[in-house]
């Protein structure tokens, strides 16, 4: 007895490859269950037939030989400081790589082997935030690589440094004065132009009661203009006059933030070079995607279905 194989049925030889692909288109935009429900299908079945999808997407569309400027950032996966490293090619703004096994040297040295050294000598720049690993690893590998620190994870410095500012001042101050204090994170944290009417009067008021918090915050709202700079001499300037706001301040956690901009400054300045400029915003939206689809695929510890989801998340059918 011979079985002919037949090349429109699907992987999984219960369905025809036209309506494996439509389920997994469907899967783009809804979840498992409600796709299942929606075929009269099982989760299982769904879940299959969308992965198979996934992988075919994925190897129709392999990273570039001509990789010129890639971001490296690390998401959570699972609780318990469990990461992922992702790789992007920034100039087509899509993810190209993610590894599950860690954030270590060695971990980062998995996704160069996997491109190999060819193209690893034509990487230009890598943005990436300031874990040493991820640094080592690069230059090791590319050594000609520009390395450009992470907008982003700069400003999460600071922001975590304004809210140990904000819980300090708490602990200070009695009585009435820590009723504008209390609860206000997230409305010292976010934008002003993202809260709504009842957290700009909260702002407001606690920038009025406590002067400490009221230059931190104006600090931490200004010192965003460092990435506008097109010449290091003036950026230079701009971070020396921001800093010399903080003399005889009482603000320690901005004085530590300043020393660490200070070891690492080379690497955040160099994005003012107008060769170095690609976009800062592309990871940042990147791991809130990531998080976006761990959210919708609750309860999947499958890595690779959820490594396909990541890569295939930007990509289009051709």
């Amino acid at each position: 007895m011979k079985t002919e194989t037949l090349a429109w049925l699907a992987s999984s030889a219960r369905f025809t490859e036209r309506f494996e692909r439509e389920i997994g288109r469907q899967c783009r935009e809804m979840t498992i269950e409600r796709v299942a429900a929606m075929n009269r299908l099982s989760w299982d079945q769904v879940r299959r037939m969308e992965m198979a999808y996934l992988k075919r997407l994925v190897e129709a569309h392999p990273p570039s030989k001509n990789l010129r400027a890639i971001g490296i950032d690390e998401v959570s996966v699972k609780k318990g400081h469990t990461y992922a490293i992702v790789v992007a090619d920034l100039d087509e703004r899509r993810p190209v790589w993610m590894g599950f096994e860690g954030r270590k040297e060695e971990h980062m040295d998995a996704f160069f082997k996997e491109i190999g050294p060819e193209t690893s000598q034509k990487i230009q720049i890598a943005v990436m935030d300031m874990w040493k690993p991820f640094r080592n690893s690069t230059l090791r590998h590319a050594p000609q690589v520009r390395i450009v620190y992470d907008k982003f994870h700069v400003l999460n410095h600071l922001g975590k440094a304004l809210d140990e500012v904000r819980r300090s001042e708490y602990h200070r101050v009695q009585g009435k004065q820590r009723q504008f204090i209390k609860g206000q994170r997230y409305t010292l944290l976010s934008h002003r132009a993202n809260l709504d009417l009842e957290g700009r009067k909260a702002l407001k008021l606690l920038l009025k009661a406590n002067k400490r918090i009221h230059k931190a915050y104006l600090l931490k709202e200004t010192f965003g203009q460092l990435w506008d700079y097109r010449n290091e001499t003036w950026c230079r300037k701009f971070f020396d006059n921001w800093k010399a706001q903080l003399r005889w301040s009482r603000l320690e956690p901005y004085h530590k933030f300043v020393a660490m901009i200070e070891r690492h400054w080379d690497k955040i300045v160099s994005y003012c070079r107008p060769e170095n400029k690609v976009s800062l915003g592309f990871m940042e939206g990147l791991n809130n995607k990531i998080r976006v689809i761990q959210r919708r695929a609750y309860g999947i510890r499958n890595y690779e279905y959820l490594r396909l989801k990541v890569l295939a998340s930007f990509l289009k059918e051709t």
